[in-house]
C-alpha cells in the first residue's frame, strides 16, 4: 500500500512538472484528500462556479477512532463515500485562489459495538447516512495543473442516530485534468 501510494505521488509530480496550465475549473480533476473522511477525491468542475466534489475513504480516523454513539461505542476505521454539490468561484482578482462551498450527503460503515454486549466484546456492522456541508480554500498552483486545498465542514446523521454529529476536516491535492 505504502508503495502504491508513493508511486502515485511521484507520478502526480511528474505530470505537474511535465506540462503546464493554467488555472482551471472547467473539468474534471483527481486527489487525495487527508482528514475526515480520508482518501480518493475527484471532482467534477461545470458552468462558470458549479461543481460536484466526491470522497471515497475512510472515517474514523483522525479524530478517534473510538467515539460514543448511541448506547455504546465505534472502535474503529470505517468506509466513507461522501458527495457534496459545490459553489465556487475566485478571491479578489487573483486566479488561482477559490473559495467554495457547498451541501450533499454522507454515507459511512462502522463497527458498533453497544453497551449491552460489551461483556462479549460483540459488535455490529452499522450503515450511517446523513447530511454534510464544506466549505473550502483552494489554491492553483501557476502553470501547473495541481491545486490544494484545505476545507471544514460537519456532517449530521439520519439513521440510525438523529443528530449525531461530526465535526469533518481535511487537506488535499488533485491533479486538474
Amino acid at each position: 500500500m505504502k508503495k502504491t501510494f508513493a508511486l502515485l505521488i511521484l507520478w502526480l509530480v511528474g505530470l505537474a512538472t511535465a506540462r503546464e496550465a493554467n488555472a482551471q475549473t472547467n473539468n474534471w480533476a483527481v486527489g487525495f484528500r487527508i482528514g475526515e473522511p480520508a482518501g480518493v477525491n475527484v471532482r467534477k468542475y461545470f458552468g462558470t462556479n458549479h461543481a460536484f466534489d466526491l470522497n471515497v475513504g475512510t472515517y474514523g480516523g483522525i479524530y478517534g477512532n473510538r467515539r460514543s454513539y448511541r448506547k455504546g461505542l465505534y472502535k474503529n476505521v470505517g468506509l466513507s463515500v461522501q458527495g457534496h454539490y459545490l459553489w465556487h468561484g475566485s478571491i479578489g482578482k487573483s486566479q488561482t485562489l477559490h473559495y467554495y462551498y457547498g451541501f450533499g450527503g454522507q454515507l459511512n460503515s462502522r463497527r458498533y459495538y453497544s453497551d449491552r454486549f460489551s461483556v462479549v466484546n460483540a459488535y455490529d456492522k452499522t450503515i450511517s447516512v446523513g447530511g454534510s456541508g464544506v466549505a473550502g480554500l483552494e489554491y492553483f498552483l501557476p502553470n501547473r495543473p495541481l491545486s490544494v486545498f484545505l476545507e471544514t465542514g460537519a456532517y449530521v446523521e439520519v439513521i440510525p442516530a438523529p443528530f449525531f454529529m461530526g465535526i469533518q476536516s481535511g487537506l488535499g491535492i488533485r491533479l486538474n485534468l
